[in-house]
């Protein structure tokens, strides 16, 4: 059997709001329409492109708040997922941050998880997750025993699967490290035909995302508070109002955005502005799909998008004041960085590359797996 006639069926986290995670589920959905998708809660409201989907979610949904505060069941979503059905079909991709890897399948039903990262706040985040997070210190400590037991049944669940790939050589090793599994990389995508490069700059930096603690937006308003540069910071979060109270008049809180005005922001914008350590990024890869150099702390899935000093600057202390140092850097050399490089390097990350990769990678083990 190829892979075009094996039944396939796409096993999600929770599907509540925007995020780099969510854009490869979109593009998995789109890779294989006819295949049903199970998650824990599901917001239409909030979460569009998945209105012609089949879409199967647990008994969390019709929880008070589920579809507004997942966090609130993060307790009950392994027994969520492993109460799913999966024995009808043959391949089953899940797309995973959290729970969804720990479903059950079949012995000749072939998993393949698509990993953004083992759960972050249950591995190397848990402390900085803990302290960091605002919370009852009643509700925090019950939430270490919590997360102790959560931490069990992952590595637990982990060996369900069959075959892993990684968004990124961090979460590559992050996969090696917690779970003790092999994984192949396959970066995320970028649709370049949705960027607009033509557009000249209006003089401000750009920060996006959710504005929650391990973001650093935080040192992005204090390097701007002394640099005085107009920066606009686009999205939302429990730290929102905190920044804001930190921040002087040349930061502007945009909150939420639109795809269309987000993809504006980036063309006029001078640069981006990436502090934090993530899985992958997607954001850096949209600022460079338009054309616009990015400014990153030098950890994470940043090193496997941005060359230093011909798609960006990086800084190498998680700190305002190295973070000020490299937006002085880059306007000091901003004249090397050529748009067309950037867009030219930001191509290699295409949708049309992520979909051919993930194909070849499913017919290659899908051939084996049938011969086993």
């Amino acid at each position: 059997m190829n892979i075009k006639e094996a039944k396939i069926a796409l096993v999600f986290d929770w599907m509540t709001t925007p995020g780099g995670a969510e854009k490869v589920n979109l593009v998995l959905h789109e890779m294989f329409p006819k295949a049903p998708i199970f998650t824990s809660i599901y917001n239409p409201q909030t979460l569009k492109g998945f209105e012609n989907a089949g879409i199967n979610t647990s008994f969390i949904q019709k929880m008070p708040f589920a579809k507004k505060k997942h966090q609130l069941y993060l307790g009950m979503m392994p027994y969520a997922y492993e109460l799913f059905d999966l024995s009808e079909f043959d391949i089953v991709i899940s797309s995973s941050h959290s729970c969804a890897k720990g479903i059950i399948t079949k012995p000749n039903t072939m998993h393949v998880c698509y990993c953004h990262s083992p759960m972050r706040y249950a591995w190397d985040n848990w402390h900085s997750y803990i302290r960091e997070y605002k919370m009852n210190p009643i509700i925090k400590f019950f939430a270490k025993r919590h997360l102790h037991k959560i931490r069990l049944w992952d590595r637990l669940s982990a060996d369900r699967v069959d075959h892993y790939i990684a968004n990124s050589s961090l979460t590559k090793k992050r996969i090696g490290k917690y779970y003790g599994k092999n994984s192949k990389v396959i970066h995320p995508m970028v649709e370049m035909k949705n960027f607009e490069t033509d557009k000249k700059s209006k003089g401000y930096f750009l920060a996006v995302g959710r504005l929650i603690p391990y973001k650093k937006f935080d040192l992005i308003v204090k390097a701007f508070n002394e640099l005085k540069l107009p920066i606009k910071i686009a999205g939302t979060g429990i730290m929102e109002e905190d920044l804001k109270a930190m921040a002087n008049d040349n930061i502007d809180f945009l909150g939420y955005v639109s795809d269309e005005k987000l993809q504006e922001l980036y063309s006029e914008c001078e640069a981006l502005i990436f502090p934090q350590v993530e899985d992958f990024g997607i954001i850096p890869l949209e600022a460079m799909a338009s054309g616009k150099p990015v400014i990153a702390y030098k950890e994470g899935g940043a090193l496997d998008t941005i060359i230093e000093n011909k798609t960006g600057i990086f800084f190498t202390e998680q700190n305002s004041n190295n973070l000020k140092k490299a937006v002085q850097e880059y306007l000091d050399n901003k004249q090397k960085f050529s748009k067309q490089e950037i867009i030219e390097h930001a191509k290699e990350f295409d949708t049309e590359t992520f979909q051919k990769n993930l194909i070849n990678f499913l017919e290659d083990k899908w051939e084996k797996f049938q011969k086993a």
